[in-house]
C-alpha cells in the first residue's frame, strides 16, 4: 500500500481565475473582479454595471470549458512538487467538470508535464474522495483544493483524510479565509510539498493523528 495525494486542479495545478477574466472581457464585454465569494457577484455587464445572474454564469463557465482551457497556465512548482510525490504515493486530479471535460482536462495537464488519473465530479468532494479511499486503500491520503465547501465535505465523508488549503492565485488568495474544516492553509507548492511528505512519513491517518 501507498499514500494517496487527491488534488483538485484550477487554482491548485492550473490557474484559472485570471484566463477566465481576460476571456469574458475579450468575448463577452464582462468586467470580471473575483473577491473569494460568489463567482457570480464577481461578473459586471460592462454597457450598464448590471451583475450577472447565476444562470448565465454557468453559461458562461460552459463556454471557458474546455474551448478556452488551453489559456490556463501552471501554478509555479507544481508540477516539480507532483512528480518528487509521485515517487512515494498514488496522485489523483479530482476537478469539478462535467464529465465531457475529462479528456480535455487530461490533455490539458500532459501539455504541461502533469500525467496522472483525472476524475471529473459534480458537487461535493466528500463522496468521490470516500470511493477513492475505498479503492487505493492507502496508508496515508490528503485531499488538496481551493475551496471551503469541498474540505468541509471531506470532513465529513472522509475523515481520515488530511485536507490542505491551497490558493494559489496571488490576486485572490488574500481574500479567502482559510478553510475552517482543513488541516492548514498553504497557498505554495514548494512548502506544501513539505508538508504532505510529513503527513505520509507520520503513517498516520488524520482522525488517528487528531485522536
Amino acid at each position: 500500500m501507498k499514500p494517496l495525494l487527491i488534488t483538485d486542479c484550477d487554482e491548485v495545478l492550473l490557474h484559472m481565475v485570471r484566463h477566465f477574466g481576460t476571456w469574458l472581457g475579450e468575448a463577452h464585454d464582462i468586467d470580471f473582479t473575483p473577491d473569494g465569494a460568489d463567482f457570480a457577484n464577481s461578473m459586471r455587464r460592462r454597457s450598464d454595471s448590471a451583475v450577472i445572474q447565476r444562470e448565465e454564469m454557468w453559461g458562461l463557465l460552459d463556454g471557458f470549458f474546455p474551448a478556452e482551457m488551453e489559456r490556463q497556465t501552471l501554478v509555479p512548482h507544481a508540477r516539480e512538487a507532483l512528480a518528487a510525490l509521485s515517487e512515494r504515493a498514488n496522485i489523483v486530479v479530482l476537478t469539478n467538470l462535467q464529465d465531457h471535460c475529462r479528456e480535455h482536462r487530461i490533455a490539458q495537464l500532459a501539455t504541461h508535464g502533469i500525467a496522472h488519473r483525472v476524475e471529473c465530479n459534480q458537487g461535493g468532494k466528500g463522496s468521490p474522495v470516500a470511493r477513492l479511499i475505498e479503492e487505493f486503500a492507502p496508508t496515508v491520503a490528503v485531499f488538496v483544493d481551493d475551496l471551503a465547501v469541498h474540505h468541509e465535505s471531506v470532513a465529513k465523508h472522509a475523515p481520515e483524510v488530511f485536507r490542505l488549503h491551497m490558493v494559489a492565485e496571488p490576486s485572490l488568495a488574500p481574500s479567502v479565509v482559510p478553510a475552517a474544516h482543513a488541516h492548514a492553509r498553504i497557498d505554495d507548492w514548494l512548502v506544501a510539498r513539505d508538508w504532505i511528505e510529513a503527513r505520509f512519513d507520520a503513517g498516520l491517518t488524520a482522525d488517528a493523528a487528531s485522536g
